[in-house]
């Protein structure tokens, strides 16, 4: 059987490959603290557990509209209103099984073959992996650290060319947890306006911003209808990681779209899975309040810590889950540190260079485990590191 050329440029998310040697380690007696993945640690809350056994009992285990149930619906559009100042049109909502399709959707929608998508760097893995299955050309933004990481406007500009017709940006940031300013964002998005291209905002962290930090959606400044296109879903916010739940909010004509090539490829969401989704909208927010709290601790925690090691320095973040530490003066590459750390002290990190060229010299860390954990891992480091 012979695969289209295509395929042979597909990669899924290497730090799936990490947690398995991790795992592989751990059959083999050893106790591994995993930072690799960012896997929230919590269970999803009760109430939201329990919406969806009470949709069960109610018999909505059928197919579902396409772009999702009205109350669900209409649910994230009463959300995004109180959120971003604007309520979007129930046919700018489109519902899929988790935010990463939401990528692959909206770019099979958009790009012609051959086709630029400029993308932050260090960025998600799956940006570049979605660009490259749907024919087109990932272009890289580089971020540094002297900018907190955040996507850079002249950057943006300085790299469109008449091939672009996308830029996706990622506020707070996976793997870095920068926080892009609402300045950057306004400029980029009259870029995106001057040029006529989809501006993607992966806004998944946006309820997990950190301290004084002030969240900005490029959607407020065209409510989501003419070209920006708003990603989030359900995961790491509410620990809803298995649930598969995301959801879409752009101009109508490209969620039409959106949603016909996902009824093509999945049919629906299923409608008690959406109903959770509605109990975690509208219900009690104090246990996401108190899961962004520990995040915040953690980081601190961590960040702390690792400023102590010989070699490593690090900044805390602005938001999401995630801690991007600078090892470049310890001498190794990011993937010699991570292979290091993994069979020196059996703690698991996701090396830089998985995020982007930029992404060399730094390691990710998920906290998404116990102070506990977190203090013991730094304890192991500092016996590695002679600290």
């Amino acid at each position: 059987m012979k695969l289209a050329s295509i395929a042979a440029q597909i990669d899924g998310q290497p730090m799936f490959k990490i947690l398995e040697h991790a795992q592989q380690l751990e059959r083999e007696g050893h106790d591994v603290i995993h930072f690799e993945l960012g896997e929230p640690d919590f269970e999803t809350p009760p109430h939201i557990v329990d919406g969806c056994i009470k949709a069960l009992h109610l018999g909505n285990t059928h197919y579902a509209p396409a772009s999702g149930i009205y109350p669900f619906k209409n649910s994230v559009a009463n959300a995004t209103e109180r959120s971003r100042g604007f309520k979007p049109g129930l046919d700018q909502i489109l519902v899929t099984p988790g935010a990463n399709s939401v990528i692959y959707l909206a770019l099979k929608c958009t790009l012609d073959p051959g086709d630029e998508v400029l993308i932050p760097d260090p960025g998600f893995p799956t940006y570049t992996t979605a660009i490259l299955a749907c024919s087109g050309n990932p272009v890289c933004v580089p971020l540094s650290a002297q900018s907190g990481f955040c996507m850079d406007a002249c950057s943006v500009r300085s790299r469109v060319t008449e091939k672009t017709k996308a830029i996706i940006l990622n506020s707070p940031s996976n793997p870095t947890g920068g926080l892009t300013k609402r300045e950057d964002i306004q400029e980029i998005y009259q870029i995106a306006k001057e040029y006529d291209l989809l501006l993607i905002s992966d806004e998944i962290y946006s309820r997990m911003v950190f301290d004084d930090h002030e969240f900005f959606s490029p959607s407020m400044l065209d409510n989501a209808a003419e070209r920006v296109l708003v990603l989030n879903g359900f995961s790491k916010a509410f620990a809803m990681t298995g649930w598969r739940l995301g959801v879409a909010i752009g101009p109508t004509q490209l969620i039409k779209k959106m949603t016909l090539l996902n009824s093509t490829i999945v049919s629906c969401v299923p409608p008690f899975i959406q109903a959770a989704g509605i109990a975690a909208i509208e219900g009690p927010q104090d246990v996401a309040s108190d899961m962004l709290e520990q995040y915040r601790q953690r980081s601190k925690i961590l960040v702390e810590g690792l400023n102590l090691i010989p070699g490593i320095r690090c900044n805390m973040p602005a938001g999401a889950i995630y801690v991007f530490a600078n090892i470049s003066e310890t001498g190794m590459t990011s993937v010699e540190f991570a292979d290091d750390l993994l069979r020196s002290a059996k703690i698991a990190v996701t090396p830089g260079i998985f995020f982007g060229q930029q992404g060399e010299g730094y390691v990710r860390f998920s906290v998404v485990t116990s102070l506990e954990r977190i203090q013991e891992a730094i304890n192991r480091m500092r016996m590695r590191f002679h600290a």
